[in-house]
C-alpha cells in the first residue's frame, strides 16, 4: 500500500447562477485539521495531521491501537489542544474559542461512544433529555420531570427514532447493552446536531448487537445530512459506512481514500 492514498474527488455539484448559468457548488467544510501535532510530554502521539472533511461526509478513522485515533477525536472536539497545527470545527478554532463559544460548538455535536455512560438509577427519558443541556444548561435539563415540553417530546421523538419510545420511563440500569447504546445515540441527536462524533460505538457489544447499532447509527445520520467521524477496529464496518477513510500508523496520516478505492487487505496494512 502507498504511505498515502489520497482521496479520489468527487465530481463537483452544481447549481443556477441567477443569470441563468451553471456554476460549480463546493459544499461546506466542516472540519479542518492542518499539520495537527500531539504530544503528551516530549512523545509525539502523531504528527503534521492533515485533512478537510465536507458536510455530509460519512469518515471512517482507522489505524491500531496507540496511534492515536480516540486522541485526534479529543482534538477535533477541543476536549483537548493539539500541541501544534491548527483545528478548525464549523468555522470556530477551539483553542482560541472563548468559554461560550466552546458551549456553542459543543452545542452543536452530538458523542457517541463504548462507554454509554448512561446515570443508571435515572430513567432512559431523563438520560436523552440530558443531551440538550449543552444548548440549554440548567438544572431543568437534569430530569424528565423537570424538563419543559418541548424538550420532553425532543427527547420522546429521538427514542421513537431509535425504537425505544416505550422504554421511556425504564431505568437506565435495567437495559441490555444494545439498548443502552441506543439511548446513547438518542441522546446524542436530540439537539439536532451538524457533526457526529463516534468513538468505538459498537466495542462493547456483540456481533449483532453491534451491527444493528451501526445500521440504525448511519441511518438516523443520513436522514439529518450530518457529518459522521467515527473511529473502527471492524474492517469491515469502515468499508461499509464509510464514505472516506483516514488511517493513522507510524505517527502519520498513511492513508486518506475514498471506501470504493480501498479493499480489507489496504486496511489490513495498516495494522502490520
Amino acid at each position: 500500500m502507498n504511505d498515502l492514498l489520497t482521496k479520489a474527488p468527487a465530481a463537483a455539484p452544481v447549481r443556477l447562477a441567477e443569470a441563468g448559468g451553471i456554476i460549480p457548488s463546493v459544499p461546506a467544510v466542516d472540519i479542518e485539521a492542518h499539520g495537527v501535532t500531539k504530544r503528551f510530554g516530549d512523545t509525539p502521539v502523531f504528527e503534521d495531521v492533515s485533512f478537510r472533511l465536507a458536510r455530509g461526509e460519512a469518515v471512517a478513522l482507522v489505524g491500531a491501537n496507540g496511534t492515536g485515533k480516540s486522541t485526534l477525536l479529543r482534538c477535533l472536539m477541543g476536549l483537548i489542544p493539539a500541541s501544534d497545527g491548527r483545528v478548525t470545527v464549523l468555522g470556530t478554532d477551539p483553542s482560541a474559542a472563548k468559554m461560550a463559544e466552546m458551549r456553542a460548538l459543543r452545542a452543536r455535536m452530538g458523542l457517541v461512544s463504548q462507554k454509554h455512560n448512561l446515570v443508571p438509577r435515572l430513567s432512559v427519558l431523563s438520560n436523552v433529555v440530558h443531551g440538550l443541556l449543552g444548548q440549554r444548561p440548567g438544572v431543568r435539563h437534569w430530569s424528565h420531570s423537570l424538563a419543559p415540553t418541548a424538550s420532553r417530546d425532543a427527547a420522546t421523538l429521538a427514542l421513537e427514532k431509535v425504537g425505544l419510545a416505550d422504554f421511556a420511563q425504564r431505568r437506565a440500569d435495567r437495559l441490555s447493552g444494545g439498548q443502552s447504546q441506543r439511548v446513547a445515540i438518542a441522546r446524542a441527536i436530540v439537539g439536532q446536531p451538524e457533526i457526529l462524533i463516534a468513538d468505538e460505538p459498537c466495542a462493547s457489544l456483540d456481533p449483532a448487537a453491534g451491527e444493528d447499532v451501526m445500521d440504525l447509527f448511519f441511518k438516523l445520520a443520513r436522514e439529518e445530512g450530518v457529518t459522521v467521524v467515527f473511529t473502527s477496529h471492524n474492517i469491515e464496518h469502515a468499508l461499509k459506512y464509510g464514505d472516506r477513510l483516514l488511517g493513522l500508523a507510524e505517527g502519520r496520516l498513511k492513508l486518506d481514500a475514498t471506501a470504493a478505492s480501498v479493499s480489507a487487505s489496504d486496511l489490513r496494512g495498516l495494522y502490520d
